[in-house]
């Protein structure tokens, strides 16, 4: 079976590793570094970030735990550094496990020619003409640039100007209240800078619990955030020293820099996708079936440009999918991807995450559901850390005990919600997670009380 995969982010690397060690020929075409966007641009150097900010803000607050307090600025050259070290780590490391499972990688770009042939183009620029049995396109997003806004990289940025920025801003604007947004929120107002963001609807994280939002609302307002409510931003015009943001209600935000976060487009575009006849819809997104699977039958498409949840780790799962389909095993014991049932996790101060059913969708649905919440502040371990802020909320069937999601805001949040994760996947019942016996003192407990 020669499989081909355009693209090497986590859903390109899985497939390449997991196909290959069912058998297949494998060949992955990447034109940047392994582990794409979410190793270069995206998720790793933003958390690297935020966690040099979280160190920050600890020290800002030490005299919580007997120790006087500390006001530090990053060195932006040194976190530059640490940035790039570790992209490089995990780059290496992607890099030498294809190799230890005999996947080809070709440094460039690739275009499908027909249905069963793909173009690699080296950096060189010299071509070959690689046969295809299957076909996996998982080439990521980019960030959306509306026609409004100028982005010049030093005062107009996208996310991908900001790892780290030239300067910390003295006062940033973030046009932009979803999960990526949010987060630049809290890691500018850690590194120092006054935040102002965009909010278009009425509450930050839309697509969030309410309770969850208006939790993180709260930590933004305490930290000296503004919150610009109802505002959608319709213009982006630079100053003599910064930028001004104009708002379609008439309001105007004046600030040192200006970041987008609006969301992403899909990379589809130079693909060759027409020439197979992959249907690509208005959004440039590849409509996929529960296999991941084009409306050609053995042309696949994973992460950013399935249209799907725009996480690395579904991308990942949708990799180890399509390997698995592509050499047949979906007619044994498979277990389709279930994105209902994905976590996902917010690294914010405090940080969020949560997974299945939401209180809010459930009662859209008309759906009875237990609702038991717990907060931090009842912990031990969280006042041993000197960090009680939060709750854990979970959410279980009142006939059947089974757990059917649950949100986490606080410390090590994302951490945590693995436990509820498995117990939505394995359907798990409440009593499953109580009658764990469980370390003490540890934040974990709040999961065991919540479900109790």
């Amino acid at each position: 079976m020669k499989f081909v995969i355009i693209g090497g982010g986590p859903a390109g690397v899985q497939a390449a590793t997991h196909g290959a060690r069912l058998g297949a020929d494998v060949t992955l075409i990447e034109k940047d570094v392994l582990g794409g966007a979410a190793n270069l641009w995206d998720c790793v150097p933003s958390k690297a970030m935020i966690a040099t900010g979280a160190v920050v803000k600890m020290l800002e607050r030490a005299e919580r735990i007997g120790l006087p307090s500390h006001r530090i600025s990053p060195d932006l050259n040194e976190l530059r550094k640490r940035v790039k070290s570790i992209t490089d780590k995990l780059a290496k490391s992607y890099d030498q496990l294809l190799g230890s499972q005999g996947v080809r990688v070709i440094k460039g770009t690739g275009r499908i020619a027909s249905k069963h042939e793909v173009v690699a183009t080296f950096l060189d620029g010299t071509e070959e003409v690689i046969a295809a049995d299957a076909i996996l396109v998982a080439t990521g997003s980019r960030p959306r640039v509306p026609e409004w806004a100028f982005v010049d990289g030093e005062r107009v940025l996208t996310t991908r100007h900001s790892y780290p920025p030239k300067e910390i801003p003295s006062h940033l604007v973030v046009i932009g209240s979803g999960v990526t947004g949010v987060e630049f929120v809290h890691m500018f107002r850690s590194f120092g800078s006054k935040v102002s963001l965009v909010v278009s609807r009425q509450q930050v994280l839309p697509s969030k619990d309410p309770e969850v939002a208006a939790a993180l609302e709260a930590d933004f307002l305490e930290s000296g955030v503004h919150l610009y409510k109802g505002a959608r931003a319709v213009g982006i015009e630079r100053t003599a020293d910064g930028v001004k943001v104009i708002c379609d209600d008439q309001r105007t935000i004046d600030g040192s820099h200006a970041l987008l976060a609006i969301g992403s487009v899909p990379n589809s575009e130079h693909l060759g996708l027409e020439n197979a006849g992959v249907f690509v819809d208005r959004w440039g997104q590849v409509p996929i079936d529960h296999h991941c699977v084009s409306n050609v039958p053995h042309i696949y498409a994973a992460g950013d440009l399935s249209g799907k949840l725009q996480l690395a780790s579904v991308a990942s799962m949708q990799g180890r999918k399509v390997a698995e389909h592509v050499m047949g095993l979906d007619g044994r014991q498979h277990r389709h991807l279930d994105y209902e049932k994905a976590a996902s996790a917010i690294f914010t101060e405090p940080e969020i995450a949560d997974v299945g059913l939401a209180e809010a969708e459930a009662f859209a649905q008309g759906r009875k559901i237990r609702v038991t919440k717990v907060p931090f502040a009842s912990n031990p371990r969280a006042l041993i850390d000197g960090d009680a802020r939060g709750f854990v909320k979970i959410l279980s069937d009142p006939a059947t005990g089974v757990v059917l999601g649950g949100s986490i805001v606080g410390a090590h949040a994302a951490e945590l919600i693995s436990v509820i994760a498995v117990a939505v996947t394995a359907r798990l019942r409440v009593t499953d997670i109580v009658e764990s016996v469980l370390v003490h003192p540890a934040l974990a407990e709040a999961l065991a009380e919540a479900a109790d």
